[in-house]
């Protein structure tokens, strides 16, 4: 009988632990790393400050965990579609790539671009856990540029450029494709704009787009 009971407390546990973590998210969405604090984010789990305590140590221990949590959403909804094209050519791949990612940025989970995609004070202690955050992200767009370039599809003259002035491409559509929008328009402008991103990577892309 120890075991099932013990199963069961540690999903309680992971339960709530996961509810924090999208509080702090919104939060962190909302009002920044400044603006955050413990406080909000008990009253809007209705729970006491002091049981934030038992998940997390501190203020900047559950926004490392809701970092990480992001991190890991995001690049593994990228992989998930990336999966469904791998079978396809490089140009195909780039592309469900980024119209996921806008996706994402727009409509599935628009709190993401105020932590990743624009310019976001955060304090030092923090820089490193970022630049690994993006540097993860970035891999997976970097994986099919550089098989796309090494199989003569794509013919940019610079990977680092180009890849550069993709994700800006795609973090600043976060800025005038709002949640908001309806449907159709949403994905009209997420096909204007994968179509004139992918021109950034092969002249082959505009008669493909």
């Amino acid at each position: 009988m120890t075991q099932p009971a013990t199963t069961r407390v540690a999903r309680r546990r992971d339960r709530r632990k996961a509810e924090i973590v999208r509080t702090a998210t919104a939060l962190l969405s909302e009002h920044g790393y400044q603006g955050m604090n413990l406080e909000d984010v008990a009253e809007r789990t209705d729970i006491a400050k002091a049981t934030l305590y038992h998940y997390f140590s501190g203020k900047d221990e559950l926004v490392a965990a809701v970092i990480e949590a992001m991190t890991t959403e995001v690049n593994q909804r990228l992989e998930q579609e990336l999966g469904r094209v791998r079978d396809r050519s490089h140009l195909e791949q780039i592309r469900t790539l980024m119209r996921e990612q806008i996706r994402i940025l727009t409509d599935t989970a628009p709190e993401v671009a105020p932590l990743f995609s624009w310019p976001t004070t955060w304090p030092d202690s923090f820089q490193d856990t970022i630049k690994d955050s993006r540097r993860r992200h970035d891999a997976i767009f970097r994986r099919v540029v550089e098989a796309g370039l090494a199989a003569g599809e794509f013919d940019c003259p610079d990977a680092d450029v180009a890849l550069q002035c993709l994700h800006g491409v795609l973090n600043q559509s976060s800025l005038w494709i709002r949640p908001s929008l309806p449907p159709e328009r949403k994905a009209q402008l997420w096909d204007a704009v994968v179509d004139t991103a992918s021109r950034m990577l092969s002249l082959r892309a505009a008669s493909a787009g």
